[in-house]
């Protein structure tokens, strides 16, 4: 799927199931909310901690809502994802294209 397809499907969805979108700010705060149990997952999965008894561990499903939430928030707001990480191509590439191969942390271990 293109990312403009995934910004028009997410429209879809949210004008025929959803009624409408939830206010920016409410978006903003359910994406912190998303980023937060990703986070709990990576932190149990690859850091110190462990899992509770029951707890929902699927790293796929939280990526994916993450990735509904932010859709959401650049669909009422105007931005098209597809210029936007286009944008981004060009501003790191511009930025970073031979300092992280200059980099001696990155290059010292190339395991990873």
């Amino acid at each position: 799927m293109e990312i403009k397809e995934l910004q028009e499907r997410v429209d879809d969805w949210i004008h025929r199931y959803g009624v409408r979108y939830f206010s920016e700010l409410t978006n903003m705060a359910c994406l912190m909310e998303e980023v937060g149990e990703l986070a709990r997952i990576v932190a149990r999965r690859y850091g110190d901690q462990s899992f509770k008894a029951g707890e929902k561990s699927s790293l796929a499903d939280e990526m994916a809502d993450v990735l509904w939430v932010l859709v959401c928030l650049a669909n009422q707001t105007g931005v098209d994802l597809t210029a936007a990480l286009e944008a981004s191509f060009a501003k790191k590439t511009a930025r970073d294209k031979e300092r992280h191969l200059n980099n001696p942390k990155l290059t010292e271990n190339k395991n990873g």
